[in-house]
């Protein structure tokens, strides 16, 4: 019969990892608002807000449905102003 012989203490792990690779270079992300997003913009909404919206997509959602108000009300007003430029040169009697 062929014995394995079972060390106390830690055990031995198989590592796959190439000899090549440098994990010694690698930093922990850390969670909670103090970690670093990679590329992505992180807003936190005050309580009361957050109450309202139950995830990312429908606070999105509502931004946006912001945005296209408020650029529609700007083309809306830009074009009921009058052009001052052109009042008065109308020569008609």
């Amino acid at each position: 019969m062929n014995e394995k012989h079972i060390k106390k203490g830690k055990p031995e792990m198989e590592d796959d990892l190439r000899s090549e690779y440098d994990l010694k270079s690698l930093r922990v992300r850390k969670f909670g608002p103090e970690r670093k997003s990679f590329g992505k913009t992180t807003i936190r909404l005050e309580p009361d807000v957050a109450q309202v919206f139950p995830d990312a997509d429908a606070v999105n959602e509502a931004l946006r449905f912001l945005i296209r108000v408020v650029q529609d009300n700007q083309v809306s007003a830009l074009i009921k102003q009058p052009h001052s430029s052109l009042e008065g040169t109308d020569k008609s009697p």
